[in-house]
């Protein structure tokens, strides 16, 4: 079920590791989510966006846990610097091991490595490393949360960048631009969304990474949740974790799960304004908040 990073195996057997995804059946968490920009004091000066070295859309590798795909730049109080990936970028398990709140976690403070490049045959260049910071499934089992419906669909994660490699961030989504904002009115069907997957399995060819795809709609009985939805190239394992953006630019999920059934080939997106609200809620981190792009959103492909 979850789209599990890529780890040097042939595509096939990976693919063959999916479950069928059942149906969404989610509640509402009622956090609230901060959009802010970081206090002027603890911004940090980012590099330009045409020569950043890290961004949304680098390739994550965690320590005994393979590849995945960076979505998003946070700050905190404090100025530091994180790049959100999945949850399950760091587990221990198969990829039917969807539930957060039990399923096999590394631990935090284990190393990652930001990489451009890299195929399944060659892990590419490394541009940069920080380490796993938070992560919604190590949180719910050290709460012991409880609802269902969180331990399933709670899949984010924050990799702090490490000191001497801040200089080399920039927060702006490629070919994309933005984010402007968060989504937090969700989507309906028909809905744009665009994405940048960074997936090993494609080989370092940056022309496939850029993707627009259309929102399936969401049940109400969701509480927003989730995102189902169709892209021209669906997700594949390594682009665990990629940002999407709907059609104003606003950060609106991140790659979670590819489905079998009901809905062949499809994706489905963590949303980001609950993934982060529940962060900021238990994450320990003061003034989390999403960075917005330095370079205007622009849907022309």
């Amino acid at each position: 079920m979850y789209l599990f990073p890529t780890k040097g195996t042939p595509v096939i057997s990976r693919v063959r590791r999916f479950a069928l995804v059942s149906a969404l059946s989610l509640v509402a968490t009622g956090f609230a989510v901060t959009t802010s920009h970081p206090t002027a004091q603890a911004a940090p000066t980012w590099a330009p966006a045409a020569t950043a070295a890290i961004t949304p859309g680098v390739q994550t590798n965690t320590d005994g846990s393979g590849q995945c795909t960076a979505n998003f730049v946070f700050t905190d109080a404090a100025g530091n610097v994180y790049l959100g990936q999945s949850a399950h970028c760091s587990s221990t398990g198969a990829a039917t091991d969807t539930n957060g709140c039990n399923a096999g976690t590394l631990p935090l403070g284990t190393a990652v490595t930001f990489n451009r490049g890299g195929s399944l045959l060659d892990a590419g260049t490394q541009v940069g490393t920080g380490t796993l910071a938070y992560s919604s499934w190590n949180t719910m089992q050290a709460r012991g949360e409880t609802d269902a419906n969180t331990c399933a669909y709670n899949d984010f994660a924050l990799v702090k960048v490490s000191a001497a490699d801040v200089s080399k961030v920039n927060p702006s989504i490629p070919f994309w631009g933005g984010p402007v904002g968060i989504n937090t009115t969700g989507t309906v069907a028909g809905d744009k969304v665009y994405s940048y997957g960074n997936s090993g399995l494609r080989f370092g060819v940056e022309q496939l990474s850029p993707k627009t795809g259309t929102s399936l709609g969401q049940d109400p009985a969701d509480g927003g949740w989730t995102h189902p939805l169709y892209t021209m190239s669906p997700g594949v394992p390594g682009d665990s974790g990629s940002a999407f953006l709907d059609g104003s630019g606003r950060a609106v999920g991140t790659l979670s799960t590819l489905g079998l059934a009901p809905l062949p080939a499809s994706n489905n997106i963590g949303d980001l304004s609950h993934e982060l609200a529940y962060a900021q809620a238990h994450s320990g981190i003061t003034g989390l908040t999403l960075v917005l792009g330095t370079e205007p959103f622009n849907p022309a492909l």
